[in-house]
C-alpha cells in the first residue's frame, strides 16, 4: 500500500501498472480540499497525451493499480 500525504499530493508522479492507450506516466495536476483540509477531488494528467482524468485519490494507494514515481 502506497502511503500518501494529501498535502504533498499535488505534482506527485505516478506510473500506471496496467497502462491503457500508451498512457503510463501521470502527474497529479489538481486537488480540491474542503474547509477541514480533506481532499474532495483530484485529477491526474497523462504525460504523453495531456489527457486529464478525475480520480479518487485513495485509488493511488493501491499498488496493484499505481506505483509511486515514474518507473
Amino acid at each position: 500500500m502506497n502511503k500518501i500525504n494529501p498535502k504533498k499530493l499535488l505534482n506527485s508522479k505516478w506510473t500506471a501498472v496496467k497502462p491503457t492507450n500508451k498512457e503510463k506516466h501521470f502527474l497529479v495536476t489538481e486537488i480540491e480540499f474542503d474547509e477541514e483540509g480533506v481532499v474532495i477531488s483530484c485529477s491526474i494528467e497523462a504525460v504523453m497525451s495531456k489527457r486529464v482524468i478525475p480520480i479518487n485519490w485513495h485509488d493511488l494507494k493501491d499498488e496493484i493499480l499505481w506505483l509511486q514515481g515514474w518507473k
